[in-house]
């Protein structure tokens, strides 16, 4: 004799309710995404729906280099996997680590599933502990990536610019580049 029959799940309020950040894309579009989605990217689900993933990069070159590399492991029946710099709607940059993957791999682009979680910050030890950089990498990388000198990011981070150069030279090294505008180069690029 059967047991009791499970209740229905109701896969839309678990989509919209996800405690990480999805997005479904069409044609790098946002169709849908839910509330943690939103909030990560400091929007509103109604705004960001309709708009382009093209608004979420630090510009349109970063844009068009991650989609190209995102088709290929896409159309090649891969989940997408990157950790980059993103910029949220109120312009602020941050770090997050990406996967995706294409519902059509013949159309690696047309329908594709993305789940974003945060690694800026407080959220970085929650969400991405075995991450290769660390917490303050990151936050010194994403004032260079901003534009920033080391003396504006020593400010904007409360520590001494000495350290942001300590925190430089690491960074340095860890991506074999010799100066601050090649590591950007590679940071927007990863």
């Amino acid at each position: 004799m059967p047991g009791p029959r499970a209740p229905e799940i109701d896969y839309g309020r678990a989509f919209r309710l996800a405690p990480v950040g999805l997005a479904v894309g069409r044609d790098r579009t946002i169709v849908d995404c839910n509330l943690a989605f939103a909030d990560l990217f400091r929007g509103e689900r109604r705004t960001l729906v309709g708009q382009s993933f093209a608004a979420l990069y630090p510009d349109e070159r970063h844009y068009l280099s991650t989609g190209a590399r995102a088709e290929r492991a896409l159309r090649a029946r891969e989940t997408f996997a990157n950790d980059r710099v993103m910029r949220r709607l109120d312009g602020e940059l941050f770090w997050v680590h990406v996967r995706g993957r294409a519902l059509r791999p013949d159309a690696p682009h047309r329908d594709t599933l993305w789940v974003f979680t945060e690694m800026s910050g407080a959220h970085a030890a929650r969400n991405a502990p075995s991450a290769a950089l660390t917490a303050r990498e990151r936050d010194v990388a994403t004032m260079f990536v901003d534009g920033r000198t080391a003396k504006e990011a020593a400010l904007a981070l409360g520590i001494s610019p000495r350290t942001v150069d300590i925190y430089r030279s690491r960074l340095l090294r860890k991506f074999g580049v010799a100066s601050t505008r090649e590591l950007v180069t590679r940071l927007l690029s990863g």
